[in-house]
């Protein structure tokens, strides 16, 4: 007899069958097993196609003997695709799940192989089976057969198919699931265990409530030890579970109180190794621990902390090291972690202390828009509040000729926009004439002007904030711009925009105060009629805006 004429008996026995005899029915499996465990041409859809599914299916239901051969059986057929929906319409998932409950290892095993197959890539069906609570059973087998690899190995593939649902998250939630997977994380035999671990930490780690359980059972730091074992190694397998373990602790430290504990006041096992990744030759990892900083440098608290345990020598040095032809993606993280740490006003005298501007003025060389746009925002938060900072740069002809070239970035509006702020800024905290004349004298003045008709609040009233700190301090220097460049229609027309907000209006009238008490800016006022637009506010909803409009009018109503 052929296998084929074996395996077509076997089926035609078994479709007859009314009475599930096991010794009758085992001989009659065995064959079916064989066939599928032979790999035999399209036997696992002649086995669907038989009719012996609800047989299959009867056979679990009564938890025989035989269980653990036919859940072998639906776990090979399963492999292919084509049979997998005639298994869920002959209810064998259903039959399934409860031998999830088995304490027979070789039962979970079959089972698990079978759900696992019969509803990959199924999310109704995943769904269903986070509803039967397959979930908690999953983790209790990890964790009552932790050495048992196949059998893991099955629940672990499980998990990383299912940890996507929001109602997988939450049962898992409750589990104590992250040290099942940190205690197999550190005993996975191969990159292939560590990355379905890796897959399902970083489903779960969206999760806030998850982020904190992870760090009270101590996630981060096995994935550190993980990392720190493998740092030396070569291998593309090895480098992708650094990159994604890196990429996962950056991921939990987005939450506060998970990162505030990685941190621990600065000695944390994680923090440490954060500023080892600073210093390794790995871009990835270089990447991930300038982005841990970053995230590190949340609070002001441990802004102080870290500029004392002296993390800033580290970032410029990286900073440094991609100046040229260097990683993008290292610059703007660094550059991020450099802007948070300056937040804190004392930790911005420090920095400038340490000639900290004067160093990451060197990636004014770079030519890519996101490190030019992040190093213009970091030199406008070390300036924000500093004026000896402000006067310093303000003065320095290299650096504003390179952000004037900035300021006219046609392809990047962020870039363009950053580099007007910061000449905002310039003028807004020096309040100097030596940097009016320098921002003047580069045709920064223009720029301002146009920054001022930005579509962002924010960046109209620094605009005029600063022009009207510039024209008060040395006026002399822009009338001529402010003329040639048609400010003071722009003025009228920010004056009676009817639906124009109050702070840009009452930063509009400011710089008008200022204008309004030299003689020749004066008849250009009058020559927009600007008497006409302030008497229009002189009755706004707003009573500070109205008492400003007032004194200004009285002011540019006096003729004498």
């Amino acid at each position: 007899m052929t296998d084929t004429d074996a395996l077509s008996d076997a089926l035609q026995a078994l479709s007859v069958s009314t009475e599930l005899i096991e010794e009758e029915l085992k001989p009659h499996l065995d064959t079916l097993l064989t066939a599928l465990l032979e790999k035999k041409k399209d036997a696992a859809v002649e086995i669907s196609r038989s009719g012996i599914l609800p047989t299959l299916a009867q056979v679990l239901e009564r938890r025989s003997n035989l269980s653990i051969q036919v859940a072998l059986v639906v776990a090979e057929m399963a492999r292919e695709a084509a049979v997998r929906e005639p298994c869920i319409e002959a209810g064998l998932v259903e039959v399934l799940v409860p031998h999830l409950n088995s304490n027979d290892e070789e039962m979970l095993l079959n089972t698990g192989r079978a759900i696992g197959r019969i509803c990959f890539d199924n999310s109704h069906q995943q769904d269903q089976l986070v509803q039967r609570g397959v979930i908690p059973r999953l983790v209790t087998i990890i964790r009552d057969y932790p050495e048992n690899d196949p059998l893991v190995n099955v629940c672990l593939l499980a998990l990383c198919n299912l940890a996507d649902i929001d109602s997988a998250r939450e049962a898992l939630a409750d589990q104590d699931v992250a040290g099942v997977l940190t205690f197999q994380l550190k005993r996975a035999p191969d990159a292939e265990r560590r990355h379905v671990i890796l897959e399902i930490l970083g489903s779960l780690g969206e999760s806030d409530t998850l982020k904190l359980q992870f760090a009270e059972s101590g996630v981060p730091e096995a994935l550190s030890d993980m990392i720190r074992a493998l740092q030396a190694a070569s291998d593309p397998h090895d480098l992708c579970s650094i990159k994604i373990a890196s990429n996962l602790i950056v991921s939990l430290l987005l939450g506060d109180e998970s990162m505030q504990k990685c941190f621990g006041e600065g000695s944390g096992l994680v923090y440490q190794d954060v500023l080892s990744w600073l210093q390794s030759s790995n871009t990835q990892l270089q990447l991930s621990g300038a982005l841990a900083i970053a995230n590190f440098a949340r609070n002001d608290s441990n802004c102080v902390k870290m500029l004392d345990l002296g993390v800033v020598p580290h970032i410029l040095t990286l900073l440094e090291k991609h100046v040229d032809e260097g990683d993008v993606s290292v610059q703007h993280a660094g550059l991020s972690a450099l802007r948070n740490l300056a937040i804190p006003a004392t930790n911005k005298e420090r920095m400038l202390e340490d000639g900290v501007t004067e160093r990451i003025k060197r990636l004014l060389r770079s030519d890519m828009p996101p490190v030019q746009f992040k190093l213009l925002g970091t030199l406008r938060m070390m300036v924000d509040g500093q004026e000896e900072a402000a006067l310093v740069l303000g003065r320095d002809s290299v650096l504003l000729s390179r952000v004037m070239e900035w300021c006219d970035a046609k392809d990047h509006a962020g870039v363009r926009g950053e580099a007007s702020r910061l000449l905002a800024a310039l003028i807004r905290h020096s309040r100097n004439a030596e940097v009016v004349r320098a921002v003047a004298k580069a045709a920064g003045i223009e720029h301002l002007i146009s920054m001022a008709t930005s579509e962002h609040v924010i960046m109209q009233s620094e605009a005029l904030v600063s022009m009207a700190i510039a024209s008060a301090i040395d006026i002399d220097s822009v009338k001529d711009v402010f003329r040639d460049a048609q400010l003071f229609p722009l003025l009228k027309n920010m004056l009676e925009d009817p639906v124009g907000a109050v702070e840009v209006k009452f930063s509009a009238l400011g710089l008008i105060c200022s204008l309004v008490n030299c003689s020749v800016m004066k008849d250009e006022l009058n020559s927009v009629n600007m008497k006409e637009s302030l008497s229009k506010l002189t009755d706004h909803s707003s009573s500070k805006l109205s008492s400003q409009a007032s004194s200004i009018l009285a002011v540019l109503c006096d003729t004498t």
